[in-house]
């Protein structure tokens, strides 16, 4: 269920493109299913990093039962590389937040995956 919520202040030429990218990364990343990733990218020419409109990102994802201090290492890296190298935005110029809510804080089908999760 990752939702990998993407803000940047660098013009993407082709979105649509660059959100499926970004999808298939994210599975692979994290070790889920893509089939489960919800990708979101914003625009947004306001954002600032460091006092600058210098090229910036604000990543969160939100992703159950895989986030923890050792994982979310290798999470930054492959996603700063991901930045780097689509979008020209260097790794010291944005901020990745880890978010793991819990399987009872979390929606899907009308039910929690708490509940899902027990009925497995």
């Amino acid at each position: 269920m990752p939702y990998l919520e993407l803000m940047v202040n660098v013009q993407v030429p082709d979105e649509k493109a660059l959100a499926l990218e970004f999808s298939k990364l994210g599975a692979q990343t994290l070790g889920k299913p893509e089939a489960y990733i919800t990708v979101s990218i914003t625009y947004n020419k306001t954002l600032t990093f460091g006092g600058t409109f210098d090229p910036a990102f604000a990543l969160t994802i939100t992703s159950l039962d895989n986030l923890n201090t050792e994982a979310n290492e290798k999470y930054s890296l492959a996603f700063s590389e991901f930045f780097k190298e689509k979008l020209n935005i260097p790794n010291d110029r944005g901020y990745i937040t880890f978010n793991d809510p819990g399987r009872g804080f979390l929606g899907f089908k009308g039910t929690t995956f708490a509940t899902i999760f027990a009925k497995s």
